[in-house]
């Protein structure tokens, strides 16, 4: 069993250290990780690569199991989860990276106005963009108090993919109040960015 001691390591270097050792063709890997936000990434990496996963809290980490399981029924999921992501391969063509609450330069108060508006028109115009990614002190648009919620749960429901930096949810300590869309970390990000034709930094 493969031994990945990633405590103390920032985003995303606990889901890259893991991620070397499962290209290595390791079957079995042990992560430990010193905090949830760092668990919680690792487990939705493992799972997506058909990783059998649990976890346990121990004194000095919390510790994550991975198990690949060598069976037909696994081989057959994993194909499939190969088709699933080509389609969305196929379908994640443009989107936004929003990493500010405010558009432009100079007044906030105008830059607010400017950002509600922008996320209006986007909501009323089709097609809709296959995803929007929030950074920074973007995430709080996607949590309680934004006058922006109805505008994105909207393109949600209309199969927008929505996603916001965990570490950026936790350093403003609002992570608690997401309101639309998911958390997620930046191997994620990085990924639906690659996969996308084009991607605009707002």
């Amino acid at each position: 069993m493969k031994i990945v001691d990633a405590r103390g390591k920032l985003c995303p270097q606990p889901v890259i250290m893991t991620k070397k050792e499962a290209d290595a063709g390791e079957k079995e890997i042990t992560v430990i990780v010193d905090n949830e936000t760092a668990r919680e990434n690792v487990l939705k990496f493992s799972n997506k690569l058909q990783f059998v996963t649990r976890s346990e809290e121990k004194n000095d980490g919390i510790y994550i199991y991975l198990n690949k399981e060598a069976s037909d029924s696994c081989e057959a999921a994993t194909e499939a989860a190969a088709e699933d992501s080509i389609k969305k391969l196929k379908q994640d063509k443009k989107g936004y990276v929003i990493g500010t609450d405010k558009m432009g330069k100079g007044s906030d108060d105008l830059g607010k106005i400017l950002m509600k508006s922008f996320l209006y028109t986007l909501s009323e115009t089709k097609p809709y963009p296959s995803f929007l990614i929030f950074l920074n002190s973007g995430v709080k648009l996607t949590t309680s108090g934004s006058e922006s919620l109805e505008d994105l749960k909207k393109m949600e429901e209309a199969g927008v993919k929505i996603v916001s930096c965990g570490t950026c949810l936790d350093f403003f300590e609002i992570k608690s109040n997401l309101e639309v869309g998911k958390i997620s970390n930046m191997y994620d990000i990085v990924e639906t960015i690659a996969e996308s034709d084009n991607a605009v930094m707002i």
